[in-house]
């Protein structure tokens, strides 16, 4: 693994100073409470202004396509990350507008992406279907072709910020005949579609996602990604993105390993509970000098330093379950008083420990659950067989 400290250029190293700045006024501790608050995500006053400096724009593009060089793009990621940016509508817009260049209709992108850069259209993805789990081939709504039109009945759950999004990146099945991967047809379609009803749902970690059902929504065939029932083509960018799957630049500028920000919930977790027990009481006596919570706490240390040095797809399966294995140890060390939520009074660790506990069982869905990356990996990467879930004769 390499080391070595990147040396910012005087342009680099204005740039993130001044992005610094900029970020630290932009989202502000009502912005951040709000987010806590809503469990959106988003905020549409920060993401407006990112979109009016041209932040939007520049993290969609290449470094030779006037987007970010290599550097700033570092630099982007860790001070949008230092400053708590709300950002899970953006990874998903970004996702689907690539797609929708790809694949739309030249009128679609023409609509599409001025919008996408300057923040006013954001997208989401609508995979996962209640009984459909992470097989998202499984796609039970329907696509019936009509005309010049296409009507589309069915549901879809986890549709995260699906409220404030201008479209939505939805499989359907155009082909119910067909074998699965052959049966899929991709469309963009605008959320504000009659027919289109979006119910919010709290996880249990506070955010919120969605199930959102569509009842005979019509949409015009310039919506369609693509061609009709090669949906699994269009769908494969944004999937292979969001699994790690896709290639990375080996300057070593990327994160380690897919979803490695959300493993940030993790590490402040460890540091407040370190602080804490490391914190000597009026006579001078500190809870780490006993020696079975100086083991505990460095056992959680230790795996947490493994899983952010773990790459790709393995790191995703590291973090996620590391995660979930030290968040009940950290708030056991923290005391009683860690069951109290961040901004409680009384919080022993200001919430962070319980914080992670919660969050833990979404950082193994969100993407795909462990499950699937473990037999991504199996199959992939080990070269075994696939799963066998028929039962027992």
């Amino acid at each position: 693994m390499d080391f070595t400290e990147v040396e910012l250029s005087a342009d680099d190293a204005a740039f993130q100073r001044d992005l610094r700045a900029f970020l630290g006024g932009l989202v502000t501790a009502e912005v951040r409470l709000r987010d806590r608050q809503t469990g959106d995500n988003f905020d549409e006053g920060v993401h407006l202004a990112l979109g009016a400096r041209g932040f939007l724009e520049k993290e969609y593009r290449t470094g030779s396509d006037g987007g970010f060089t290599r550097i700033q793009r570092r630099i982007w990621d860790l001070e949008r990350r230092r400053a708590h940016v709300p950002w899970v509508t953006w990874g998903t817009t970004v996702m689907v507008a690539k797609a929708v260049a790809a694949f739309g209709k030249p009128e679609l992108v023409d609509e599409v992406l001025p919008r996408v850069f300057d923040g006013t259209a954001r997208m989401c993805l609508g995979y996962t279907e209640p009984e459909g789990g992470s097989d998202v081939a499984t796609c039970k709504t329907r696509a019936v072709r009509d005309g010049d039109q296409w009507v589309i009945n069915g549901s879809k759950m986890f549709t995260t910020g699906a409220h404030n999004c201008r479209y939505v990146f939805l499989l359907t099945n155009s082909d119910p005949d067909a074998p699965k991967h052959k049966s899929l047809s991709m469309f963009l379609v605008p959320l504000d579609t009659p027919g289109i009803e979006i119910q919010g749902i709290r996880t249990v970690d506070g955010d919120r996602t969605n199930i959102v059902y569509y009842t005979d929504v019509r949409v015009d065939e310039k919506y369609l990604l693509g061609e009709a029932n090669n949906g699994w083509t269009v769908l494969r960018g944004p999937l292979d993105a969001e699994h790690g799957a896709a290639p990375t630049e080996a300057d070593g500028l990327s994160d380690v390993s897919i979803m490695a920000h959300q493993a940030g919930v993790m590490a402040a977790a460890v540091d407040a509970v370190a602080a804490l027990v490391g914190h000597a009481d009026a006579a001078g006596r500190r809870m780490v000098d006993d020696g079975a919570v100086a083991y505990r706490l460095g056992r959680s240390a230790a795996r947490l330093e493994a899983s952010l040095s773990t790459p790709s797809i393995f790191g995703r399966v590291a973090q996620a379950q590391t995660m979930r294995d030290i968040a009940p140890d950290l708030m056991d060390l923290a005391g009683a008083a860690s069951v109290l939520p961040v901004d409680t009074d009384g919080a022993a660790d200001n919430g962070a420990s319980e914080y992670a506990f919660r969050f833990a069982p979404l950082f193994g869905i969100y993407g795909g659950t462990l499950e699937v990356f473990r037999n991504m990996i199996a199959q992939h990467v080990l070269g075994l067989g696939k799963p066998n879930y028929s039962p027992p004769r």
